[in-house]
């Protein structure tokens, strides 16, 4: 769970910090946010929202810098190894910044010694979905049909080690059933495949399944996070709907290299805050189905370490491995 901090509450508590000499100066030339996907996804949408109002407030421009591949390496390799002083940022995600240091043994960093988090920016949970054919339409249905069919019923993944593969690990643990994992090279053919009935469920990320449900094309049984959307009410949380206690949320943070001037951190997460505010920036969010967080850098450090144990944890009691 998320203890959120109004953006403007969390500028005001901030204000107060001491830019000093270091930040005196500061912006003196474009600053960059690297994003670690292509452009359009939400990831560089958010990215954009933000450079757009970021350069405006700061009085020098800042650019996205799209740089793609390898689960987020490429992108927080660079970050963690550029210099630290406020205008190489990174805009990074659940799998980047907490997932793969369970995954890969060998990464060319640490994240919780090589980057420093700014604000944790926006949340989206999941949404248990399966084709109708399934006959269930609560989780507690869910839970009865699939240890009724050990072993005998799928479910789709956007890849090996990402959220919509440990969730369900971590669901299938939580109350002992067994369904056939069938990973794919994304979240978009995966939801294709259980449309067309080659997989029979999956954990997918409310702004990739909700078209399809709404479409008749999917059913929806729960949001995993611990409370109901606003944008779909009508959705009970897996709690409700009469499973575990189940939490599997996406986030969005900003990082720094680490190094980077305490001061110069403190305007970014000011700014950064004050920007998350904002009303059509909010707008633009609940419509990719994005809930605001904002807050201070320590709730960010908190939630990159914390979910870091928790997706380790998971992904050495399930064996996953990836190449």
């Amino acid at each position: 769970m998320f203890h959120r901090i109004p953006a403007l509450a969390a500028a005001a508590l901030l204000a107060w910090l001491p830019l000093g000499a270091t930040a005196s100066d500061y912006p003196a030339k474009p600053i960059r946010i690297v994003v670690p996907y292509a452009a359009g996804g939400s990831t560089d949408t958010l990215a954009r929202l933000v450079s757009e109002r970021l350069g405006k407030q700061l009085g020098q421009p800042a650019v996205v810098d799209n740089r793609p591949g390898a689960s987020e390496q490429i992108a927080i390799t660079h970050v963690a190894k550029s210099a630290p002083d406020g205008y190489t940022l990174l805009l990074s995600t659940l799998s980047g910044l907490a997932v793969n240091p369970g995954l890969y043994p060998k990464l060319p960093y640490d994240v919780q010694k090589d980057l420093t988090p700014i604000v944790l920016a926006a949340t989206v949970p999941s949404v248990v979905v399966v084709h109708p054919s399934v006959p269930v339409k609560t989780m507690a249905e869910l839970g009865s049909y699939l240890k009724s069919k050990p072993g005998s019923v799928s479910y789709a993944s956007a890849g090996a080690g990402t959220p919509s593969h440990l969730g369900m690990e971590y669901y299938k643990r939580a109350i002992g059933v067994d369904p056939v994992h069938v990973p794919y090279k994304g979240g978009a053919p995966a939801l294709q495949d259980v449309m067309g009935g080659q997989a029979q469920l999956m954990m997918a990320l409310v702004p990739e399944a909700m078209p399809m449900v709404k479409g008749g094309r999917l059913r929806a049984l729960a949001v995993t996070s611990g409370k109901r959307l606003a944008s779909y009410p009508e959705l009970p949380t897996v709690a409700e709907s009469g499973g575990q206690d189940l939490d599997v949320t996406f986030w969005y943070g900003f990082v720094a290299p680490a190094g980077t001037p305490a001061a110069i951190v403190a305007r970014l997460n000011q700014s950064i805050n004050q920007i998350l505010a904002e009303k059509d920036v909010q707008a633009r969010l609940a419509e990719m189905n994005l809930e605001v967080v904002g807050g201070a850098p320590a709730q960010l450090t908190a939630l990159i370490k914390s979910d870091a144990a928790r997706w380790k944890k998971v992904i050495d009691e399930a064996g996953i491995k990836v190449d």
